[in-house]
């Protein structure tokens, strides 16, 4: 597969973006949480979304956070929810209490083991998979549902077949759109797509994109959740431990290679995981070619104390 070289600034008029964040765990974080989406809004997301942490252990910073979304901005927020930690009374109370608030999107995931546990087993009393989850999300109310894709297979997957199959479950249970994991070599994502649709799978799969903040933590991401990072990748960023500012140069420029790229075949709509820091995510659209569309400034980057 031959592809063809980014070009970065060339406008995509017909692209779309969303960006997820995660909940904050204190009141700095929450400030945090806050300058980012201010900085991103005025781009206009499809959606924003927010985390849910493993075994639930931010539902209740995950509600704050959607409805705070609501409330107080113009994005539509999408909230995740996942199978562990909870029974299906209570997850169909939850995803109730959404819908009575205005919540119309969720991210509906299978969810990690809970801290402690070496594989993942069914809450008792529990919904059993992400499949299931869509259906009961569905029988709820008509929520928009979005669920997780995995180019790279996902690492509990007997075989990339069955993690295929599993996808198409989740579309015929009533999911509208795939999210894929994160990934860096752009045939990857091109080559699962055409095999997603080889299964029958029809539904709109969307690429997941992570800026590369911090070239050790996200390998430690892709370790847990089996995407590969390519040598090329690892040789630009050595050597730029201490260099936090060509390490973000460098950053920003692969991931709007990456979307370029596949902007070039087609692909309209992006996910960023923006890890809570709004800049890398912004300057990529920036070198997409978006800006912002409404007459609101962005919001400036919050000033940074000298070492």
């Amino acid at each position: 597969m031959i592809l063809e070289p980014p070009r970065l600034g060339v406008t995509h008029p017909d692209v779309v973006v969303s960006f997820e964040f995660f909940p904050p765990k204190t009141p700095e974080a929450g400030e945090q949480l806050w300058q980012a989406l201010k900085r991103l809004e005025p781009l206009e997301p499809r959606f924003v979304s927010c985390t849910y942490g493993a075994g639930g252990t931010t539902r209740a910073a995950t509600w704050d956070t959607v409805l705070r979304m609501r409330r107080e901005t113009r994005v539509a927020p999408a909230a995740h929810l996942t199978c562990v930690g909870a029974t299906r009374e209570e997850i169909e109370a939850l995803a109730a209490d959404y819908w009575g608030q205005g919540i119309r999107h969720i991210v509906a995931l299978r969810g990690d083991p809970p801290a402690g546990t070496d594989s993942y087993q069914a809450y008792p009393g529990g919904i059993r998979c992400a499949a299931d989850l869509v259906a009961c999300l569905k029988r709820v109310a008509d929520f928009e549902v979005s669920v997780a894709a995995f180019p790279e297979t996902h690492p509990e997957a007997v075989s990339p077949e069955a993690d295929l199959d599993n996808l198409k479950r989740k579309f015929d249970a009533g999911a509208n759109r795939a999210i894929s994991q994160f990934f860096f070599d752009v045939p990857v994502f091109l080559k699962f797509v055409e095999k997603a649709r080889k299964a029958g799978i029809e539904g709109e799969i969307v690429p997941g994109i992570l800026p590369v903040a911090n070239f050790g933590q996200m390998v430690n991401f892709a370790k847990r959740c089996g995407t590969s990072v390519p040598r090329w990748l690892a040789g630009l960023f050595e050597g730029l431990d201490n260099d936090p500012s060509t390490r973000e140069l460098v950053a920003a420029t692969v991931a709007a290679g990456q979307c370029t790229s596949l902007a070039a075949y087609g692909v309209k709509e992006f996910h960023f995981y923006t890890l809570n820091r709004p800049h890398l995510t912004l300057a990529v659209c920036r070198l997409l070619g978006l800006k912002p569309k409404s007459d609101t400034p962005a919001a400036p980057a919050p000033a940074v104390a000298s070492a």
